[in-house]
């Protein structure tokens, strides 16, 4: 019974932010734990954060992370040097703790929330209450990273990770330092979930918000095996968010989960799905150099229209529709090179990859594809642009694709003058 007891006031004192005792120091001598403890404070709308430290010798060296006006108390043990935005943590030898509130709510582009804490939920990534931080260790050290959220009474909350406790273990095997990522809702919620084409599916969101989680359920029934064709590798989670107003009306993705508005359709009335188009960004997980965002976004958007068609949820007809609605929508665009892909360049972008993938059919005579050519990028590992898509294509034909001519793609021929957004 003394032996339980002390294991409660350890956890105890983890979550309120003590020094962790040595007894939770990892038995390896090159790991360190991190965990972070998130407490959330609906009446105003902040997270107190509590980042605990323990290692058996001077593992972590420092952490450097940024502290953007919506952070406020960053404090510790040890010593914090700032420069400008960006502080220094340089822990003690043994470990120690760093606390600091975030004001969660966030509006995008002036319209509605991309993060929110309210009185009865909250939704945002962990990203929005744990800044990216670099790290500087001794040679060979790894972090073990969890996440405590210490939620109100009645609430609970679904994150990317597996399970649906509040503490969760953090763990990317591609990674040294794990940091939490991802969406998070919390509050109280409705969940639903179920294995699709070997993925692990949660739809959750607060109750009383109008979120169709079965009906995104069985769209996702019908798509994600011909997804899972494609892109054979699929992340084993996909964790979808959802709430009302005031949150942004649109989608967002982010590892392996994804926001979508409880009021956007499913399936647009022009046959476009921006639930696809996100989970086709989250699968891909492709990025873009600056210039080339609408390659990523083009393909996000081609593919969830080719996921609609392949299985069956939309007709040929209707297919054929939308393809013409895209390139009506696309009319007026000249310039594909920008800085952010608007709908406009976006669905130039279709038409282009649609050409694209006409051009390998003919080529190699039925033998490859559009499909061909993004696996080829995904091996790559490294952000995206014209060269890129020109050597993937090449290493399925053999020769340069005429689509992919500097002279059909506009603006981009100079693409070192691009514009800035207004």
């Amino acid at each position: 019974m003394n032996f339980r007891l002390l294991l409660v006031c350890l956890a105890s004192c983890a979550a309120c932010g003590a020094k962790v005792s040595g007894s939770l120091v990892p038995a390896d001598p090159l790991t360190y734990r991190l965990e972070y403890v998130a407490t959330p404070d609906p009446a105003n709308g902040t997270v107190d954060v509590v980042l605990n430290l323990s290692q058996g010798s001077a593992l972590l060296r420092s952490m450097t992370m940024r502290q953007d006006a919506h952070i406020s108390g960053l404090d510790g043990d040890g010593d914090l040097l700032r420069t400008g935005s960006e502080v220094r943590w340089q822990p003690p030898a043994s470990g120690g703790t760093l606390r600091w509130t975030v004001a969660v709510s966030h509006r995008r582009n002036g319209d509605g929330y991309d993060a929110l804490l309210g009185a009865d939920w909250g939704l945002f990534r962990a990203e929005d209450i744990i800044p990216r931080a670099t790290t500087r260790t001794l040679k060979g050290a790894v972090s073990e990273t969890w996440l405590t959220l210490t939620l109100p009474s009645g609430w609970s909350a679904v994150t990317q990770y597996a399970g649906a406790g509040t503490r969760t273990r953090i763990d990317n095997p591609e990674r040294r330092f794990d940091q939490p990522s991802g969406w998070i809702v919390m509050g109280n919620l409705g969940v639903r979930r179920e294995i699709i084409a070997g993925v692990r599916v949660a739809v959750a969101g607060p109750v009383d918000n109008s979120v169709r989680r079965l009906d995104t359920l069985a769209l996702l029934n019908w798509t994600l095996p011909e997804l899972a064709r494609i892109l054979p590798d699929l992340p084993p989670r996909l964790t979808i968010v959802s709430a009302g107003d005031p949150m942004w009306r649109g989608g967002l993705s982010a590892p392996e989960s994804l926001f979508l508005h409880a009021a956007r359709p499913l399936i647009s009335e022009n046959a476009t799905s921006t639930l696809l188009h996100e989970v086709m960004h989250l699968s891909l997980a492709l990025d873009s150099t600056e210039g080339y965002d609408w390659i990523v976004e083009g393909l996000a958007e081609y593919y969830s229209l080719q996921l609609l068609y392949r299985s069956g949820t939309i007709t040929k007809p209707r297919f054929q529709q939308a393809k013409i609605d895209l390139a009506n929508w696309a009319a007026p665009t000249t310039a594909l090179c920008q800085r952010a892909s608007t709908g406009a360049t976006t669905a130039f972008a279709v038409g282009v990859f649609a050409a694209l993938n006409d051009e390998i059919d003919e080529l190699t005579k039925g033998a490859s594809d559009l499909d061909d050519v993004v696996q080829n990028l995904r091996l790559l590992g490294t952000d995206l642009d014209l060269n890129a898509l020109e050597h993937a294509f090449e290493d399925i034909v053999g020769s340069k694709s005429d689509t992919l001519h500097i002279d059909k793609l506009p603006g981009c021929r100079s693409i070192d003058a691009i514009p800035e957004q207004t």
